[in-house]
C-alpha cells in the first residue's frame, strides 16, 4: 500500500485516534439528520460525503422530496451559517455577491461601502439554480471555484468552510437556463433524489402532519468540520484505488475507452473528475468507519461523480441509452 499524499505523514496511532473521533462525530451527525429526514439514506450519505470532501453538490429531483429541508437540516446539524437563494429569471449577480453603496458622513465626505450578499455564508442553498440567467449562474459558480468575489476591483474572501448545495428540477425545462458543462464540472457530485421507499413514506405521513414535528439539532461545529475535512485529505490511498480511478475516468473518454465508449460517449470527464473521485472515496471510507478507501468506494461513487461530466452521442440517445447505463457498463468493464 502506498500513501498518495502531499501533506506530512502523521503517526499511525494519531491517525487512528483522529479517525475514531471523527467517526464518532459523523455518527452523531447521521443520527441527528435521521431524526428529521426519513429514508433517503443514499442521498444523505452522498451529500455528507460531498461536504466532508470540502466540495459542492447538485441535488436533482422532482418537487416535494425534501431537498430544501435536507439542506436546512444539514446547516443546523453541522453548525454552519446557512442561507438560501431562490433563483429566478430576474435575479442579478449583485443580488448574490453583494454591491457597493455610497455613504456620506457628518462632514459631508462620501465613500463607498461594500454590503455583502447572501453568498457570504458557510452553507448556501441555491434553490432551482437553472432558473437564473447564465450571467447570474456564472457569478455563483465562479465563487464556488475561487472562494472569493471581486467587487469594484476589491477582493472579498468567502467564509470557510464554504459549500453550495444547489437544487434543480429535472421536469420543468420551460423558462430555465441549463447549466453549461464547464459550470456543472465545478460540482463535486450530482446527487439524484428519488422517491422514498414505502416505509419511509409511511413515516413521513405519520410524523409530519401532526401538531408537533421533529426539529434539527446542532451536534457539530464549523471548526470541527474543517478538522474532519483536513483529516480526509490526509488519509492514505492504496495504489490499487489510484489505478482504479485513473482507469475508470480515462475509459469514459472517447478515444481512450473501448468500442462501447467510442460509440456512446461524445465527450468525457477531465482530470477534475479524478480529483473528485479521490476525495469522495476518502470521505466515504471515513463515513463508513474505515481508515483508507477501497476500489468498492470508487465503484459506488462513479455515477454521482461522473454523470454530469459526460455527454452522449446522438446514436446513444437514439438507442435510448442513458448516462447511467454507460457508467454502469464502464464500472462493470473495469471489474
Amino acid at each position: 500500500m502506498s500513501a498518495i499524499i502531499r501533506e506530512p505523514a502523521i503517526d499511525e496511532r494519531q491517525m487512528i485516534a483522529e479517525a475514531e473521533a471523527a467517526l464518532a462525530g459523523i455518527g452523531t451527525v447521521r443520527e441527528a439528520v435521521g431524526e428529521v429526514i426519513f429514508g433517503q439514506e443514499s442521498v444523505v450519505e452522498r451529500t455528507l460525503v460531498a461536504i466532508l470532501s470540502g466540495g459542492h453538490a447538485l441535488l436533482v429531483g422532482v418537487p416535494g422530496l425534501a431537498k430544501t429541508k435536507l439542506v436546512e437540516t444539514l446547516g443546523v446539524v453541522l453548525g454552519l451559517d446557512g442561507r438560501r437563494i431562490q433563483f429566478t429569471p430576474d435575479l442579478m449577480p449583485s443580488d448574490i455577491i453583494g454591491s457597493e453603496v455610497m455613504e456620506q458622513d457628518a462632514t459631508g465626505r462620501r465613500s463607498f461601502r461594500f454590503i455583502p450578499g447572501p453568498i457570504f455564508a458557510q452553507l448556501l442553498m441555491a434553490d432551482e439554480i437553472n432558473r437564473a440567467s447564465p450571467r447570474t449562474q456564472s457569478a455563483l459558480l465562479q465563487s464556488m471555484q475561487e472562494y472569493h468575489v471581486t467587487v469594484a476591483g476589491q477582493r472579498h474572501d468567502l467564509p470557510a468552510p464554504f459549500h453550495v448545495l444547489a437544487t434543480q428540477n429535472p421536469l420543468e425545462q420551460e423558462g430555465t437556463y441549463p447549466l453549461p458543462e464547464a459550470q456543472l464540472d465545478r460540482f463535486l457530485m450530482q446527487i439524484d433524489v428519488l422517491y422514498p421507499e414505502m416505509e419511509a413514506e409511511r413515516r413521513i405521513l405519520l410524523e409530519t402532519t401532526g401538531i408537533g414535528e421533529a426539529k434539527a439539532r446542532n451536534v457539530l461545529s464549523a471548526e470541527r468540520l474543517k478538522q474532519i475535512q483536513l483529516l480526509v485529505r490526509r488519509m492514505p490511498v492504496p495504489e490499487s484505488v489510484v489505478e482504479a480511478i485513473l482507469a475508470l475516468v480515462r475509459s469514459a473518454r472517447p478515444g481512450q475507452g473501448g468500442k462501447e465508449a467510442e460509440r456512446h460517449i461524445s465527450w468525457g470527464p477531465g482530470p477534475r473528475a479524478g480529483q473528485s473521485l479521490m476525495l469522495c472515496a476518502r470521505a466515504r471510507a471515513l463515513y463508513d468507519g474505515r481508515l483508507a478507501p477501497s476500489v468498492d468506494d470508487v465503484r459506488a461513487l462513479a455515477e454521482p461523480v461522473l454523470q454530469h461530466r459526460m455527454a452522449l452521442t446522438f446514436a446513444a440517445r437514439a438507442e435510448g441509452v442513458s448516462v447511467r447505463d454507460v457508467i454502469a457498463q464502464l464500472v462493470k468493464a473495469a471489474g
